[in-house]
């Protein structure tokens, strides 16, 4: 309770301290919070423990219903091969759920962080193997998104382990292979061999968010040099996904899709090798190529051409502290408009296919001064 009390003094602007105000929990808490800051440590604990009891309790049965129709008891007597198991079947739950990623994270933190304040009470000891089963899925479907949840929930659970069962909780960094419950490939992630593995997963709710992960890292790390391919590849990825939500596509369904995807980005990584030109070329191509006129009117080696003489343009006028001066960043877009003008780019005349490619001269500028 101090060390509760002590987070909370720490964050003033938050309107009910670290604690209350990251989950929203009941005003009820949040005086009682209140009360042992303000008396400095010396109020009466209990009075915030069996309000904590109470919203655990609550917090239980809200998460138990999300299990609705889903045997988790059996996780409490089965050996450790088969509790592995069942968390994955569990994972593929609460993801065949509607919402059911965002939901269940969220009740399960808050649920953390009222069992830590109602511990050593009777009913938060004997509700602990619930609680440790319910992070450790939460665990690994954190390791979907993009983002971790953050050090606040790390160092909750540190003080949770020293009541439950440590090796359901792990220290260990849980990867997303792992939270799959699929060995990390040694070959290429989007190779044939890899996917149809995936495709071949039991759990398809687990494997859709592992083929959702891998695609949107492998689409974020192709926006640092290339705008458009990156814009066209994320565009088709939210297509896909946003089809499942709305029950268009079944999980197998998008499975295939997103199967399909890799394979686009796999043949569009051998592009450059193809045309002879190196990635940063490459993806001045594509910028120039992607207006219509200029794909009708000017040859294929011409923009070929003007794609290479792009990319040394930006390579003789940017310097280390292009990013900060403006002038600099002045003197790189008439130079690259004065190249586009000498090749007739856009015939159309068109602005935005203009836009473009400045949007990507300063990417590359950018990438290059820091790298």
């Amino acid at each position: 309770m101090q060390a509760i009390a002590r987070v909370n003094r720490v964050y003033k602007d938050k309107p009910g301290g670290l604690i209350v105000d990251y989950l929203g929990i009941a005003s009820d808490l949040k005086k009682a919070l209140a009360f042992y800051s303000d008396a400095g440590g010396k109020g009466d604990p209990t009075i915030a423990q069996d309000q904590a009891v109470a919203l655990m309790l609550e917090k239980l049965e809200v998460i138990s219903n999300m299990y609705y129709g889903f045997p988790y008891e059996n996780y409490f007597t089965a050996g450790t091969s088969e509790k592995l198991s069942l968390i994955l079947a569990a994972e593929d739950h609460i993801l065949g759920l509607d919402d059911g990623k965002k939901r269940y994270i969220d009740e399960v933190t808050a649920l953390s962080k009222t069992f830590a304040i109602a511990i050593p009470h009777d009913h938060a000891m004997d509700a602990k193997e619930e609680v440790s089963f319910f992070q450790a899925v939460k665990a690994r479907l954190v390791k979907f998104d993009s983002t971790d949840t953050g050090r606040t929930d790390e160092e909750l659970e540190t003080t949770i382990r020293q009541v439950i069962d440590k090796a359901l909780v792990s220290d260990q960094v849980i990867d997303v292979f792992d939270a799959a419950g699929i060995k990390k490939p040694d070959i290429s992630i989007l190779s044939e061999e890899f996917l149809m593995e995936l495709k071949d997963l039991p759990h398809k709710n687990v494997a859709l968010e592992v083929l959702k992960k891998i695609l949107n890292d492998e689409i974020k790390a192709r926006t640092k040099t290339n705008l458009v391919q990156s814009k066209t590849l994320m565009e088709m990825l939210e297509l896909s996904i946003n089809r499942y939500h709305n029950k268009i596509l079944t999980a197998a369904e998008v499975i295939d899709e997103l199967i399909n995807l890799s394979k686009q980005i796999v043949e569009m990584d051998d592009e450059p090798k193809k045309l002879g030109l190196t990635n940063y070329e490459y993806a001045f191509y594509t910028a120039v190529a992607e207006n219509e006129s200029a794909r009708e009117l000017i040859k294929k080696d011409k923009l070929r051409e003007l794609a290479v003489a792009l990319t040394e343009t930006i390579k003789q006028n940017t310097t280390i502290d292009w990013s900060i001066k403006e002038s600099v960043r002045a003197k790189l877009k008439v130079s690259v408009k004065r190249l586009l003008r000498k090749y007739g780019y856009p015939p159309d005349m068109q602005l935005l296919a203009t836009e473009t490619v400045l949007k990507q001269a300063e990417m590359l500028a950018f990438e290059l001064t820091n790298t």
